[in-house]
């Protein structure tokens, strides 16, 4: 269980904006050193963009899990703090930051105030949103569900004529993942080249040759055709003005996100390009006593991996200790020394 907090005001040790995977384990790893915190997030509920975009794309890279989903990481991070009873502000986003190391105010947009000693910034990519091709007519099939950006349900796609747009990693991993539900299935790249890891780009060649995915390549979106948001085909266009209709039910492009960093640029602490330089040692900003972790943190060498952002987490929370505790030095110990401390 949990506790969903009111509007009345509230008072922490940690601020975690961002209920993703990497603040959802922040939040472990800060109860784990008995600091209280509280989850921060704009969303309806916890995960990020592992439930809002892809709750059902296989992980591959999380230590020990051969191939997880988005939506049962999440789940499993959820029982991981279940004995702490951690609190979670939801369908709030934090609008203003003012104070100090030691002692913040944080105001949502829905007027509730927060004070914490210390501030961890997990906001991921911050506010996205899919980039969005330029075709004429394509807010009535957006409206319709004829066009997509992000794959919540592979149900929903079964037996559907499936034109995907993009040449990198989100636009591999569908057609690979949907390649066994669609009725066809194209995929549209500007060149015959695509960005993927080995294993993705040699499964999709064996997924072209065995006829289950058509590569429409060198071609770009030109526009859609349809009635009253019903797709009935996409037209391409090569690098010549050489056309070709696709006969399709739904196009998926995957032209990345665009992102943006929302209030948290008007903070006063150091950006650049919609990510929050920190120190590598303690994740702490250039505004002492706020530290970011996971996407929306960047320093040399940074990876953009969940496991990093999982150890990212953790050094934060070390370092937030003695600003919560300054007159009480902190014992390293490992889990199976202390276990889980009573919440």
């Amino acid at each position: 269980m949990y506790r969903a907090m009111t509007d009345m005001p509230i008072e922490t040790d940690v601020a975690i904006i961002g209920a993703g995977p990497t603040g959802l384990f922040a939040a472990f790893q800060c109860a784990m050193l008995r600091l209280r915190c509280v989850l921060i997030d704009v969303l309806p509920e916890i995960g990020g963009q592992c439930v809002a975009l892809y709750p059902e794309k296989p992980i591959y890279d999380i230590p020990a899990c051969p191939a997880v989903e988005g939506a049962q990481l999440i789940a499993n991070l959820e029982q991981q703090i279940a004995p702490f009873d951690i609190p979670r502000l939801l369908k709030h986003r934090i609008e203003s930051l003012s104070g100090h190391r030691g002692a913040f105010k944080l105001g949502t947009d829905k007027g509730t105030t927060v004070t914490a000693k210390a501030v961890i910034i997990a906001a991921g990519a911050g506010a996205f949103g899919p980039n969005r091709p330029p075709l004429d007519g394509l807010e009535a099939f957006e409206e319709s569900g004829a066009v997509q950006y992000y794959v919540r349900r592979k149900a929903d796609f079964e037996n559907k004529r499936i034109v995907i747009a993009g040449g990198g990693d989100s636009a591999l991993d569908w057609a690979l993942s949907l390649k066994d539900k669609a009725e066809k299935l194209y995929l549209v790249h500007r060149r015959d080249r695509f960005r993927g890891a080995p294993e993705s780009l040699r499964l999709l060649d064996e997924a072209v040759a065995a006829g289950q995915i058509e590569k429409v390549v060198p071609y770009q979106l030109h526009a859609l055709h349809g009635a009253n948001g019903a797709l009935e085909s996409v037209e391409v266009a090569d690098l010549d003005g050489t056309t070709r209709h696709l006969d399709a039910d739904t196009l998926l492009p995957f032209f990345g996100l665009a992102t943006d960093l929302g209030p948290i640029a008007r903070w006063g602490m150091d950006t650049i390009r919609s990510t929050i330089p920190v120190t590598p040692s303690s994740c702490e900003t250039s505004m002492p006593g706020v530290f970011a972790i996971g996407d929306v943190a960047t320093y040399p060498g940074k990876l953009k991996l969940i496991l990093q952002g999982f150890s990212e987490g953790a050094m934060a929370a070390h370092s937030i200790y003695p600003i919560v505790n300054p007159d009480q030095a902190l014992h390293f110990e490992y889990s199976t020394s202390k276990g889980v401390p009573a919440a």
